[in-house]
């Protein structure tokens, strides 16, 4: 579970689409972010828009503020702007990074971004439920008509019990962090 928490941390919203750095993948990889982006070139048709992108400037500006991505003082690093690969990206990656480190990595994101899909259909539904049990409530509440401070502080203690449960509902914030928002 700890690989699929590290991963997490490498998948940003951009454009709407859950996606991974080219570096990052390359790191995770073992391998040169240049060499990743060759491996791609050679075999581009692999690899349409949703499938695969490149940042503008702009994104990748708001990228490295919100996430501290380090830029070398010194004029290095990258000559580029960055890929950024879908879940679907990523699984093409398979196909033409073919090592055994590639595969085990590959493995290895499939899952958490599945499991990142499942989390989030799990708590959609629970999210739901919540909201159906506190409209139930609020219409017992009213139907019965009762006004008195034990029934009121009955109510206030299941409005917090479900107010706390929506609260672990929530998704966790993928993508970035705005410094203004911390």
């Amino acid at each position: 579970m700890n690989e699929v928490m590290q991963i997490k941390n490498l998948i940003y919203t951009i454009r709407g689409h859950r996606v991974m750095l080219d570096s990052d993948l390359a790191m995770l990889y073992e391998v040169e972010t240049k060499h990743l982006n060759r491996a791609v070139k050679r075999n581009i048709e692999r690899f349409p828009s949703n499938f695969m992108f490149q940042l503008t400037k702009e994104e990748y500006e708001a990228l490295k503020v919100r996430c501290q991505i380090v830029t070398s003082p010194k004029g290095g690093g990258r000559q580029y702007l960055p890929y950024v690969f879908t879940e679907q990206g990523v699984a093409m990656l398979s196909s033409v990074l073919t090592s055994k480190r590639a595969i085990q990595v590959n493995i290895q994101i499939m899952n958490t971004f599945v499991a990142m899909r499942k989390w989030a259909i799990e708590n959609k539904d629970m999210a739901q439920r919540l909201s159906e049990l506190e409209h139930y409530f609020i219409e017992h509440c009213e139907d019965n008509k009762r006004d008195n401070e034990e029934t009121r502080r009955h109510l206030a203690k299941i409005y917090e019990a479900i107010g706390l449960l929506m609260d672990r509902t929530k998704p966790a914030k993928i993508g970035f962090v705005t410094e203004d928002k911390k």
